[in-house]
């Protein structure tokens, strides 16, 4: 086993335990702003967890999806910012 095959898998373990923690917050956040925090860093997982499949299969095309996936949570993130504004604006 090579250290890249290590390293990749020992990610792999870290990523879901992450993502695990994370559905915690979302599941008993207090506030919608924590559940708001929980999905964007929940997104962030998902691209780190598509970037360790791609080099696990050693191919790039699943990078693309990964692009997509953080353009998505961005503008996500960026209307909930506007929404804030919103309503605390009222």
């Amino acid at each position: 086993m090579t250290f890249i095959e290590w390293a990749v898998q020992l990610s792999v373990i870290f990523i879901g335990l992450s993502i695990l923690i994370i559905f915690l917050r979302l599941a008993i956040g207090p506030s919608i702003e924590d559940r708001i925090v929980a999905l964007d860093l929940l997104s962030a997982n998902a691209i780190a967890f598509i970037a360790v499949y791609a080099i696990q299969k050693n191919t790039t095309t699943f990078l693309d999806v990964g692009i997509i996936v953080a353009l998505l949570a961005f503008l996500g993130t960026v209307a909930f910012g506007f929404y804030l504004g919103k309503r605390r604006g009222r």
